[in-house]
């Protein structure tokens, strides 16, 4: 039997809306992973008619804190301004969703392969999919799962 992304998918996940505040999103991936027993890093963005908009990953907002003004900066050293960490933690509070969310996402439909997901995954350093079909999502790849599926069909 082949597997396809149908086989490997996630249809319970969660989902954040593009006009939300950055802070309640932040509060639904505390509410996740909570829900989940395990960390939530990423959830799709979709708007009010159904359809992907974006991705929102921890990745997406750690790059905001994260200093502009690092490669002026060379190495960050020991020594930063004070302050620097509070000031980055208090600009997240005037975002929404929107700003932060990565708008082009990678989609994959419900017949890919796993060869090709794993393939996709790697080379693009994603860990999550959405499946997609007519712009709504059916499911969420992962690849905590895919790595699973590969040793269940190895074992």
């Amino acid at each position: 039997m082949e597997l396809t992304a149908k086989d490997v998918m996630r249809t319970d996940y969660h989902v954040l809306a593009p006009d939300m505040p950055l802070s309640e999103a932040i509060s639904l991936f505390r509410r996740a992973s909570l829900e989940e027993s395990r960390r939530v890093f990423g959830m799709p963005v979709v708007d009010s008619s159904g359809r992907l908009a974006g991705m929102l990953s921890m990745y997406d907002i750690l790059l905001y804190v994260r200093p502009k003004h690092i490669r002026v900066w060379g190495e960050m050293e020991e020594e930063l301004p004070e302050g620097l960490f509070d000031a980055s933690l208090e600009r997240l509070r005037s975002l929404w969703v929107e700003d932060l969310m990565t708008p082009d996402v990678l989609i994959i439909a419900p017949e890919t392969h796993i060869l090709r997901i794993i393939d996709i995954m790697i080379k693009k350093h994603v860990r999550r999919i959405p499946v997609v079909r007519e712009e709504r999502i059916l499911g969420v790849v992962y690849i905590s799962d895919v790595f699973y599926q590969v040793l269940q069909r190895f074992l």
